[in-house]
């Protein structure tokens, strides 16, 4: 069955990156439309019907989330973007912002115009010296133009757009953890309640979203309703869709298909597991989630399908794993990340990240002992649901589920003192 690109439909024109090339190709009829001719409402009960689920990684409807932003507080209302995409295996909000950040941009001013909100921020992780470069080139054609600024598109609406670059931290990606960076404290989330859309930056009303889910915005207002709705896997996993395919595979790619695409039929498109080599397994959706064996990955990449196996879609960074590789050295690698990254708040992440790779880092060179399984599933039970954010569910999560699929290569390591593999 054929797709039609859509978020990707113009990446390869290197001339999209220019506004008049953006516009000759239908950039920002959607959100001068929406300034001129809808209401605020109207854009949120468009949004709402689509189904748009946040591609951040949580899922949540957009269109609900944007509800839930009070009116009448008397304060502004601010928009972020969050393009920190710190989740390991995850590239695909990166592709859009330096091939088409005018995509970005009009997904930002509708949304900006549905939440009646008059100053967005883009948060862009550091690393990203290139997006932010083009980005920064972008935003300015666009105020240039008038599409940003006071009475934009000869509208009553007016919106500016402040880019932001981070320094790197992974906790950032995390929403209230970006909004405490923006205001220039150091990146730790906060307790919530108060959600952000009650009171997030500087106190006030905001909205977080992610830099996938505000580019299908041009494409709704463009195109409709039924259109969007006409393309996913079911009524609940609706739209188009960006995975990113990484790992043991002959071709990584970022590939866009529909929600719901079945999880094979992207390692097919990405030439296979590398080498010939036998699938072990797939981790679905960044470092953070369940890990699949080989004989699960026979599911639709959507949010049901994924959670009735026990695993999460999460940011779609898709990580394949072939039989060469050795689970207890990915549980050691990924604890190690988490233990790095944890920003030192709750004592559960705090100290099981650390200790949960010292006991890891024993069993990989051969010091384990199998009551070292057992404590380390103790752990996990102990570091989910208990704290700020979910770093510490993020670490827990993938070394509980590589254990319990994976135990007889964490016994062969303790008894044969070696991998069980190469």
């Amino acid at each position: 069955m054929s797709y039609e690109l859509v978020l990707f439909k113009n990446i390869h024109d290197p001339r999209v990156k220019e506004i008049e090339r953006y516009i000759e190709l239908g950039g920002y009829r959607a959100a001068e439309k929406v300034a001129k001719e809808l209401t605020p409402a109207a854009v949120v009960d468009t949004t709402k019907a689509t189904g748009l689920r946040g591609r951040g990684g949580a899922g949540f409807p957009t269109g609900m989330k944007w509800s839930f932003v009070p009116k009448d507080t008397g304060k502004p209302i601010y928009l972020c973007c969050n393009a920190d995409e710190s989740e390991p295996g995850t590239c695909k909000d990166r592709v859009l912002i330096e091939r088409d950040p005018h995509q970005l941009i009009e997904g930002i001013i509708i949304a900006a115009f549905a939440v009646d909100c008059h100053l967005a921020f883009i948060y862009i992780r550091g690393e990203f010296s290139l997006g932010y470069r083009v980005l920064e080139k972008a935003l300015g054609e666009a105020r240039a133009k008038g599409f940003l600024g006071k009475k934009i598109f000869g509208s009553n609406f007016d919106i500016d757009i402040i880019l932001h670059s981070g320094a790197g931290a992974y906790i950032c990606g995390e929403e209230t953890g970006l909004i405490e960076s923006l205001e220039g404290k150091r990146g730790q989330p906060r307790q919530k309640p108060p959600f952000p859309a009650v009171q997030g930056l500087y106190g006030c009303p905001t909205v977080v979203n992610n830099v996938e889910t505000l580019a299908n915005l041009p494409h709704i207002f463009n195109r409709g309703v039924d259109w969007f709705k006409s393309i996913g896997s079911n009524a609940k996993n609706t739209g188009p869709k960006l995975y990113c395919v990484s790992g043991h595979v002959n071709q990584p790619a970022v590939i866009e298909r529909e929600l719901g695409v079945p999880l094979l039929e992207l390692i097919d498109m990405c030439g296979g597991v590398r080498n010939g080599n036998k699938l072990k397994g797939v981790i679905p959706g960044g470092s953070s989630v369940p890990i699949l064996r080989a004989e699960e990955c026979d599911v639709r990449m959507d949010f049901e399908s994924l959670a009735a196996k026990g695993t999460l879609l999460g940011s779609s960074g898709m990580i394949v794993i072939d039989e060469t590789a050795c689970i207890v050295r990915l549980a050691l690698r990924t604890a190690k990340f988490y233990a790095e990254e944890a920003c030192g708040q709750c004592t559960q992440c705090r100290e099981g990240t650390w200790w949960m790779e010292q006991v890891l880092e024993r069993i990989e060179h051969g010091g384990g002992k199998m009551s070292d399984l057992k404590m380390i599933l103790e752990m996990c039970s102990n570091m989910k649901g208990v704290t700020i954010c979910v770093l510490s569910d993020a670490c827990a999560m993938p070394v509980e589920t590589m254990i319990q699929k994976y135990r007889e290569e964490f016994e062969y390591h303790i008894t044969h003192r070696r991998c069980m593999v190469g």
